[in-house]
């Protein structure tokens, strides 16, 4: 089946929601305009119930079906996230962002307005059996939202049985998706490396211990563990992106700052990782003398797709897009806090096309409307197939 003819119609609405959203972004949970534009929006709908303040200022909508639940699925969440960067943004489109420094990057807008499009068909059709659940978290970028949604008790308050997410993918085709049972998403972890040695005059080393050798001897010796210890079947990533030491050129600095992530795909490299890399710091700090504070912070999970659901992501993409224009996908490196959610239910992500656009978290980057049709549809499929009466 092609994109649903009610969709097709709703598209120019859904598109005014979404760059309605673009120009007013917000960041993590201070994402109130964003809740209340669309807590209004489902009332205006009719849902059964919506709900504000879950995971501080997430949403969620019931929409209950015209048919009694049977005895499989009572209820199915579909999950979309609100929150913008703070990136200036560098489109010069009329609905730019009117908030200097902040922008939707990485295409929330697009999944919120699909999302609420999705809402809109459903309350005016409720052609399916069971409950409905529509999702809008706040603080995917960086604040794990959506494991404060899953604390706050979401999941058993609303009965949900399956939960489902969605991503726009630049450079992938309009029209066409890509999903991968299994992980397909980075667990995401942080390192924080302060080192504290003895500076001095840059002509008298051997009276110092120099923080910048030191620095860069971690930097080297870290990058080893992928190289030597990490399975060379297995994917990790240890980028240290942040180097700071010193003010002068003929000073030896006394203290140096390194930060970094780490990313993994299974709990197993996560756990080896983390622990090479406390060997690692400590060794370096024995062997230079100077001290090394290491902060290791696990973050985002990995994204873990269960095979039955993508399964059935799958199958719903190809009955909107067509066989083969649903493809399956390498695992990314990159973070989603949807992870949480997994870990709370069966489920599965899926990526949308948004064609040759601009890379996420990028300054001219800009959600692609055409694809709107195709993710709405993708939603309201995946409901009425799920939910569909015994």
């Amino acid at each position: 089946m092609p994109i649903v003819n009610r969709v097709a119609d709703l598209q120019p609405d859904i598109q005014a929601w979404r760059r309605d959203i673009h120009q007013h972004p917000e960041l993590l949970y201070d994402v109130h305009r964003t809740a209340a534009f669309v807590a209004d929006r489902l009332r205006e709908f009719g849902c059964d119930e919506v709900v504000t303040g879950i995971g501080q200022t997430g949403v969620v909508g019931v929409i209950k079906g015209n048919k009694p639940a049977g005895e499989g699925l009572k209820a199915i969440g579909l999950r979309a996230d609100m929150d913008a960067l703070p990136v200036e943004e560098q489109t010069n489109l009329p609905y730019a962002s009117k908030t200097p420094g902040k922008m939707h990057a990485c295409g929330h807008d697009g999944h919120t307005a699909m999302l609420l499009g999705a809402a809109r068909y459903l309350a005016e059709t409720r052609n399916f059996a069971g409950d409905a659940i529509v999702i809008f978290q706040p603080a995917e970028e960086g604040g794990a939202g959506g494991a404060a949604m899953v604390k706050d008790g979401m999941m058993e308050r609303f009965g949900i049985d399956q939960v489902y997410g969605m991503h726009n993918g630049p450079g992938i085709p309009i029209g066409s998706f890509a999903i991968r049972p299994g992980p397909i998403m980075a667990a995401t972890d942080e390192v924080d490396i302060k080192i504290e040695g003895l500076g001095g005059h840059a002509a008298r080393p051997h009276k110092c211990i120099d923080s910048v050798l030191v620095g860069a001897q971690v930097i080297t010796a870290l990058q080893s563990i992928v190289a030597r210890s990490v399975d060379p079947l297995e994917s990790a990533v240890i980028s240290i992106c942040e180097f700071h030491a010193g003010n002068a050129r003929n000073v030896i600095p006394q203290t140096a700052e390194l930060r970094g992530t780490i990313r993994t795909l299974s709990p197993e490299v996560r756990k080896l990782v983390e622990k090479r890399v406390h060997e690692v710091v400590a060794g370096v700090a024995q062997i230079t003398g100077a001290k090394i504070d290491l902060h290791y912070k696990r973050n985002y999970p990995v994204v873990n797709n269960h095979a039955a659901e993508t399964e059935v992501a799958m199958r719903i993409a190809k009955q909107v897009a067509g066989d083969a224009n649903v493809h399956e996908m390498s695992p990314l490196m990159g973070g989603e806090d949807f992870a949480y959610m997994l870990e709370a239910r069966p489920g599965a992500f899926i990526f949308c096309g948004n064609g040759d656009s601009a890379g996420l978290h990028h300054p001219a980057y800009n959600f692609n409307d055409e694809a709107i049709v195709f993710g709405t549809s993708y939603w309201v499929k995946l409901v009425e197939e799920q939910l569909a009466a015994s």
